[in-house]
């Protein structure tokens, strides 16, 4: 697999790994580790367990293959998630993308902490029901929502974030009863983080696509 700008990395299409047992614990709990969270995270809030955890995180950090998750949009901003696995430094890059155009824009990553410009909830959505078939990717509308959702940096979600949150994680293997605390376990989470910065505003605001910098 080539991105421009990691043609020199062991990339490799991380799609297959959403199905297994531990994927969801390891990409959402991250965002709970810097000790914001007043409630520990764990990984039976999305019906794995510990072993199934530890499991999946040995391919997913592996540094000889950097997953990579694409979620292609019909038209507008698209997004594609790298697990940057170097040996010792490891994190998580966000990237933008556009139909019809090679590059690819790092707007975020997490490495240890979330950096960079999130973006609105309403942008998160369109992008999660806008698949495009004829790219190769995710295309399930729940996955595509929860691969893009540590990118949420909006203080003022809609009323119908929870009820949306919930069921997208229902419908990856959450269990029922406890799939609304956790929901809303998340979204307290990265909204309170979206507040640290009143100056904040979505990349994608006034409906611009981020040019590539240099």
């Amino acid at each position: 697999m080539l991105i421009k700008g990691f043609e020199a990395d062991p990339l490799v299409a991380g799609e297959s790994l959403l199905a297994r047992s531990g994927f969801w614990s390891n990409h959402l709990l991250m965002m709970c580790s810097d000790g914001g969270c007043a409630e520990r995270p764990v990984p039976e809030w999305f019906g794995d367990d510990g072993a199934d955890t530890d499991a999946l995180s040995e391919a997913l950090f592996d540094p000889e293959h950097w997953p990579v998750f694409r979620v292609p949009t019909e038209t507008g901003p698209g997004a594609v998630v790298i697990y940057r696995n170097l040996d010792g430094d490891y994190g998580i890059d966000y990237f933008l993308t556009h139909p019809g155009r090679n590059d690819v824009q790092q707007i975020a990553s997490w490495d240890g902490d979330f950096r960079g410009n999130g973006l609105t909830w309403r942008e998160l959505v369109r992008i999660a029901d806008t698949p495009s078939s004829g790219i190769e990717g995710v295309q399930g509308a729940e996955a595509r929502l929860l691969l893009v959702l540590p990118l949420l940096a909006d203080p003022d979600v809609p009323e119908e974030a929870p009820a949306r949150l919930t069921s997208a994680l229902v419908m990856v293997g959450a269990p029922h009863d406890t799939a609304s605390h956790t929901a809303e376990h998340l979204l307290a989470h990265l909204t309170r983080r979206s507040l640290h910065d009143p100056t904040w505003e979505s990349p994608l605001s006034g409906g611009c696509f981020p040019r590539p910098q240099g």
